[in-house]
């Protein structure tokens, strides 16, 4: 599978400032990928402003992911703010070529920034089928909590988008390889870059690990797209050859 990374700097709260920029790099692209991800709330930047910005299902930004996903024939994930039944969600949708669409719900709300207090937290984890390829969707604060991410299901790629502030680089680099390891999995971090209008700093270090633990693309601090390729044979033959999947732990998560 052919992925694009999109390290970005984020224009506050500017949802057609930031569509404009995303269309104008996607659209530049030379070669057709699979699967293009864009940021953690990527029209807004990380805002506990929701009731200034949130959009519907059916809003300017979710037709517009659909357009393009059709246009380019590739299938595009990102989460932005969604209002629904009266309730803020920070919401990861997957937009499958075809304009259909799965969506994840933040689980684990950034309480250190009040994101608890704003927004309504997820309660189900989603695995997306795409390409014969089981992938499964998480949002930032999700990485620290490895229970939920567990790969029970057997998926063969976790995808984290995040704003992910600079001051704790160090955990993102290390939690990603460790989801990677102990879930033999292909793990995506995609993170934005510069400052938003909280003075918080962002230095991406988007990157992709190996179901080993091994960078197949190394964190990266400059804006930009960035081709990654996995093989999905080579790492199920790998799971196979070693077999620690087989001796995971069983459990359920009781939601609360």
């Amino acid at each position: 599978m052919k992925i694009i990374l999109i390290q970005a700097p984020l224009v506050w709260e500017n949802p057609k400032a930031n569509r404009n920029y995303f269309e104008e790099k996607i659209s530049a692209l030379t070669e057709k990928v699979d699967l293009i991800v864009l940021p953690e709330m990527f029209t807004t930047g990380f805002t506990m402003n929701p009731k200034d910005v949130a959009e519907t299902m059916q809003g300017e930004t979710i037709v517009w992911l659909q357009s393009l996903a059709k246009a380019t024939n590739s299938a595009i994930t990102g989460s932005l703010v969604i209002k629904e039944n009266g309730s803020f969600y920070n919401r990861m949708v997957f937009v499958f070529p075809s304009g259909t669409i799965q969506c994840y719900d933040k689980k684990h709300l950034f309480t250190l920034a009040g994101e608890d207090k704003v927004y309504t937290s997820g309660t189900q984890k989603t695995i997306v089928n795409y390409l014969d390829w089981k992938i499964c969707l998480q949002i930032c604060y999700d990485l620290r909590f490895p229970v939920f991410s567990r790969n029970s299901e057997d998926y063969d790629l976790v995808i984290y988008v995040a704003n992910w502030p600079k001051i704790r680089t160090n955990a993102w680099d290390a939690l990603l390889k460790g989801r990677a390891i102990e879930n033999m999995c292909y793990t995506i971090g995609v993170n934005r870059i510069g400052t938003d209008a909280n003075g918080h700093e962002y230095i991406g270090h988007s990157q992709a690990v190996d179901f080993l633990g091994n960078y197949i693309q190394e964190p990266i601090a400059p804006e930009g797209l960035f081709l990654v390729e996995l093989d999905q044979e080579k790492m199920l033959e790998t799971r196979q050859k070693l077999g620690f999947l087989n001796d995971r732990d069983s459990f359920e998560i009781e939601n609360r």
